[in-house]
């Protein structure tokens, strides 16, 4: 009860500082946007200088996905401005670096030079997991870790390398999973189905899926997202991109720098960015994995300027769960 009455009293508090006229006080609309989504719905908004914040299941804990890799970049051009590392320099691309999922980094050969600009441009633009796996191989999980903590004290799971967000997966169905390598995965993920991914996992564990803990896929996901890997509020990521927007995380010019990345992300284009329209400028980062989709970044109206994550869960068609990112952008554009 005492939740709720909270949340009453913020959405006519934020009537105060929403857009004259507004048809409902934000958390209504986005309390409607969540009644006609057969999913759940969570957003974060923080108005920068002023501090200012509304939510909407904010506080619970959710799933992150791909937004972690915000802070592997914010290490990088740490590192980077202190003149510990150039972006000019150059990791070799190792067979185990290799990570199913979308970007160019897949397509180069092992060995293959690449620069610590050319992995932060794919890593952020296009969400790239192998150029992660590198720059978290190249500066350590255990720096990463601290950098974010440091930032975010409270709210923000562990991050991990995106190789194991699949061997904990797959290790809720039997723990042998965890000596698969990445490019077991990327032969897992070309099967077609739940059905042939399964089938293909036991043979290659030598297990019978009778031995399995959990029956399913959507069950093992469901039992990872448990945990707090990857995982944080969405209040607590909203503090890391207002850390970095407002100069606490970076220095003015390597911020910039990030944000300027971030600002060309290609990713998502159907999600928040959708519902803002092309006139607001958005650096941004997104995430998605099963019955999972974030957006997350920095918008600047002509008299606002916003750090916005929103998350949905519960939800397998990825379309659907990005109308729905899209509808959240249309209904902030409106308040503000």
């Amino acid at each position: 009860m005492r939740r709720w009455l909270t949340r009453l009293v913020g959405a006519a508090l934020f009537s105060l500082w929403g857009a004259p006229g507004a048809a409902a006080p934000l958390e209504s609309r986005l309390a409607a946007l969540e009644a006609g989504f057969p999913g759940e719905l969570g957003v974060h908004i923080r108005e920068l200088g002023s501090g200012r914040t509304r939510g909407w299941r904010d506080e619970e804990p959710w799933y992150l996905a791909s937004l972690v890799k915000v802070p592997v970049a914010i290490e990088l051009m740490a590192r980077v401005e202190a003149g510990a590392l150039s972006l000019d320099e150059r990791l070799t691309l190792a067979e185990s670096d290799y990570v199913d999922g979308a970007g160019p980094t897949n397509w180069a050969p092992p060995g293959a030079r690449l620069s610590l600009e050319t992995l932060l441009e794919a890593m952020l633009t296009v969400s790239d997991n192998t150029a992660t796996d590198m720059l978290i191989r190249h500066l350590g999980l255990p720096a990463i870790n601290t950098r974010a903590r440091a930032l975010v004290p409270e709210g923000l799971g562990p991050i991990t390398t995106l190789v194991d967000v699949r061997r904990h997966v797959y290790a809720q169905l039997h723990h042998e999973a965890f000596a698969l390598d990445g490019l077991d995965f990327i032969e897992l993920q070309k099967r077609d189905s739940d059905q042939a991914r399964l089938d293909w996992l036991s043979r290659r564990l030598g297990v019978p899926r009778s031995a399995w803990r959990l029956p399913s896929l959507d069950a093992a996901f469901d039992a990872y997202y448990g945990g707090a890997l990857n995982s944080g509020r969405l209040d607590g990521f909203a503090e890391l991109l207002a850390a970095l927007a407002e100069g606490q995380a970076l220095g003015p010019e390597a911020s910039e720098r990030l944000l300027r990345v971030m600002a060309r992300t290609r990713s998502g284009e159907r999600r928040l960015k959708a519902g803002f329209g092309p006139a607001i400028p958005f650096a941004h980062k997104t995430g998605t994995q099963r019955r999972r989709a974030c957006d997350a970044g920095i918008a600047d109206t002509e008299e606002h300027r916003l750090v916005v994550v929103a998350c949905v869960r519960g939800v397998a068609d990825v379309a659907l769960a990005e109308r729905t990112l899209r509808d959240v952008g249309r209904v902030l554009r409106e308040e503000w």
